[in-house]
């Protein structure tokens, strides 16, 4: 064979046609939104925490690709696996055999959920939501699915069933007839599992958009309920998950709570090959799995492929060897505290919360004059807009990457790399603490990039 292919030689010759090439072929509004906010970067390189542009210029990651660079950028472990992968050559996906590596990663990750006693490996968070939700309906032989406003549970059709954002769902309908209850309202969930017609309860420990933490116990006596009434609790930690909050599960954070069924995705990835994982009792997996007629009533094309377990099997190993749990809780209980302690010396900066290294900045109103008439000019062409106003210098001026927390929210959300350095900390909020001290002063650039995002939302209404 003769065929030749140099990616190298691609890259070189048409990486700067990257924002052409997405206007031309793929979503057009992308590019558009990156110039608005002057986010269209050229990243070339990236390790850990860190990404580097065309110049050299050092930037620090504090959103991980949404979550998936939970271990850093290429880490050396994880590439050495997926390059041992690819050389050995393996019978991969044969459909008609019992490959090795998915049982030893099912078997490593239930080693961290005792209660649990299967896996089902699919290829995103979206995925592992479907599972779930068709596990949890065909274990109760019932059809309604609980889940809470604000909820984030991914974009299929299924998953977008239970996501709690409007903006998501307007124009994909109709949905199963699933039905929101807001988070930490049990009265309302026992109100809904009186009728009977409920297969489970889908949350996520900590919501991702706006990082809203479920109340203390709320979890536990949720459990209970759903279990008196015959139904399932499925913990959502795409995000959450794997180290992200300071425990390996967020919801392990509270004692006794022991989902039916879990959805894991992002870190476990590795940063490189899209895996999932929906993880459940033995009962439910021979509820669906019955006979040999249905071993296939549910799958994946390139489920349990051998590139995406041998991430996944390097990525736990680099999560225990280098304590990235305890690394996480200590390193982020460090961030929040010293960005909680500026709390008192600007009155826009309304609350910091989450844990580990899912952190929270909430703005709000202040209470000075100047101050309040620039923050109602904001919110009355459209809120989130003061948010957005801080995270454009930090990356601009101060090279930091960060996201706005959800549509129409003042809040940051910071979901660093769990490999994210003390140092760094002290970077991110050196560079905070100089745009919100611009922020306070009642003038300068950052406002007049504040009256651009004005005329952008009023051209868009």
């Amino acid at each position: 064979m003769n065929t030749e292919f140099d990616l190298a030689g691609l890259l070189a010759e048409r990486s700067g046609e990257r924002y052409a090439l997405h206007s031309r072929h793929l979503n057009h509004q992308l590019p558009r939104m990156l110039r608005t906010l002057g986010f269209d970067k050229m990243y070339e390189r990236g390790e850990g925490a860190h990404l580097w542009d065309a110049e050299g210029n050092d930037y620090l990651d504090m959103l991980a690709g949404f979550g998936v660079m939970g271990v850093g950028r290429h880490h050396p472990v994880v590439r050495k696996a997926l390059h041992d992968v690819l050389d050995a050559g393996l019978p991969d996906l044969t459909r008609f055999d019992c490959a090795p590596l998915p049982g030893l990663l099912a078997e490593r990750l239930l080693a961290h959920s005792p209660h649990l006693d299967r896996v089902y490996f699919g290829n995103s968070g979206a995925e592992a939501v479907e599972a779930a939700l068709k596990f949890a309906r065909h274990a109760t032989g019932r059809p309604r699915v609980l889940y809470c406003g604000h909820a984030f549970h991914g974009l299929t059709a299924g998953a977008l069933s239970v996501n709690g954002e409007s903006g998501f769902r307007e124009g994909f309908g109709p949905l199963l007839p699933d039905t929101a209850i807001a988070l930490g309202d049990l009265d309302a969930l026992d109100r809904e599992l009186r009728r009977g017609d409920v297969a489970a309860f889908i949350v996520e420990p900590i919501q991702g958009k706006g990082v809203q933490e479920a109340p203390p116990g709320f979890l536990k006596a949720a459990q209970e309920l759903l279990h008196q009434r015959g139904a399932l609790l499925i913990a959502d930690e795409v995000q959450t998950g794997l180290g992200r909050t300071g425990d390996f599960y967020a919801y392990q954070h509270e004692d006794g709570v022991e989902p039916d069924l879990l959805c894991v995705a992002k870190t476990l990835s590795g940063g490189y090959v899209p895996v999932s994982a929906t993880v459940g009792k033995d009962g439910i997996f021979k509820k669906v799995y019955s006979s040999m007629d249905r071993v296939v009533v549910h799958s994946a094309s390139f489920g349990a492929n051998a590139q995406a377990m041998a991430a996944g099997l390097a990525v736990l190993a680099v999560i225990e060897q280098e304590g990235l749990v305890e690394r996480a809780r200590r390193v982020g209980g460090l961030l929040k505290s010293r960005l909680a302690a500026l709390a008192d010396r600007y009155e826009m900066l309304h609350d910091v919360r989450g844990r580990g290294l899912m952190i929270g900045i909430e703005f709000g109103r202040p209470s000075s004059l100047g101050l309040r008439s620039r923050w109602t000019m904001l919110q009355a062409a459209r809120k989130g807009l003061f948010a957005q106003m801080v995270v454009v210098p930090l990356l601009q001026r101060h090279r930091i990457l960060t996201q706005v927390s959800g549509d129409r929210l003042e809040v940051i959300k910071l979901i660093p790399p769990l490999v994210l350095g003390e140092d760094d900390v002290d970077r991110f909020v050196g560079a905070f603490t100089e745009v919100m001290d611009e922020a306070h002063s009642g003038g300068g650039l950052m406002w007049d990039f504040g009256r651009t995002l004005v005329k952008q939302a009023v051209a868009n209404r």
